[in-house]
């Protein structure tokens, strides 16, 4: 069994068409048609079966498709380890991260350590909050940026890299805009803008709420901050976002009010495996991650 045929198999398996797998594998159908067949007559079974102009994996294909993928990532993370510890400044390192964590953290951590590290490249994911989680459990990513950050488990490690409070962002015409600091309760009548329910802020926000003694009412939903401060802005709702989410600056025909009585915060780290090592550039970019904000919070 050769490594080709297993990332010939793949191929197919991923498009359920050989002449499309070839294409993209840059080398001719009968090649692709020949390895596929010898890896058959060596399991001694069809991995594939002919719909038409198509192929479709058999049950027992499918199964072994499951393990192959997996034993390909192994592979291909073990020669990252080599070629990285031959020389972990030319290693990639790929992250993911949520679309809350993607306007402030990410530019700010990636553009310092690149003026120390300029030959490391960045391999970047954006995903949900569930997303991120089970792809550091599933191989798919060794770190990921994460606020807040989940409970260390047996699959994954959890490292707090700062806490920043919640505020509060209502319309400028709003009564409460001429206030710098309220308390949350002052929103109970108030029509929310929120992120979808799913999302780990809109916990955040319900639960904060529900602290106080009150469920907000949700006029609006939106899939990013800039949705949010724009249904804000335009006097749909008010909402409650981190403070990270106005670092450039606070959207025009807006308030931003400080919570108190009691203030709300949330924590952002960084999340990575239990159960396998972290690449040389990966070690690094973590442990430059960790003094980065520490220095930061020196100066606070």
């Amino acid at each position: 069994m050769e490594l080709r045929q297993l990332r010939y198999f793949v191929a197919v398996a991923e498009r359920e068409h050989i002449s499309e797998a070839a294409e993209n594998l840059h080398v001719a159908q009968s090649a692709v048609s020949r390895q596929i067949a010898n890896l058959e007559e060596e399991l001694g079974i069809e991995l594939f079966e002919r719909v038409g102009r198509n192929v479709k994996l058999t049950p027992i294909g499918k199964t072994f498709l499951e393990y192959t993928i997996a034993a390909l990532q192994a592979i291909d993370f073990a020669k990252k380890q080599v070629d990285e510890y031959l020389n972990p400044e030319k290693g990639t390192i790929k992250i993911g991260f949520p679309s809350s964590l993607a306007s402030f953290l990410l530019p700010t951590v990636i553009s310092a350590f690149k003026k120390e590290h300029p030959n490391v490249s960045f391999h970047l994911r954006q995903g949900s909050y569930r997303y991120l989680i089970n792809a550091i459990k599933q191989r798919e990513l060794n770190l990921a940026f994460l606020g807040p950050v989940p409970a260390k488990d047996d699959a994954i490690n959890t490292k707090i890299l700062f806490t920043e409070n919640i505020a509060a962002l209502v319309p400028a015409s709003h009564q409460l805009a001429t206030k710098e600091e309220i308390q949350l309760a002052d929103l109970r009548n108030e029509g929310f803008v929120l992120f979808p329910d799913g999302y780990i802020l809109n916990k955040v926000v319900v639960e904060a709420c529900k602290s106080v003694g009150f469920t907000p009412k949700i006029s609006s939903e939106g899939e990013d901050m800039d949705a949010l401060k724009g249904l804000v802005a335009a006097g749909i709702g008010v909402t409650l976002l981190p403070e990270s989410a106005f670092y450039d600056s606070t959207p025009r025909r807006t308030k931003k009010l400080a919570l108190v009585e009691p203030p709300f915060t949330r924590n952002v780290g960084v999340i990575y495996p239990v159960n396998r090592e972290l690449a040389p550039s990966e070690k690094i970019f973590l442990n430059f991650v960790s003094q980065f904000f520490t220095r930061l919070s020196q100066f606070k």
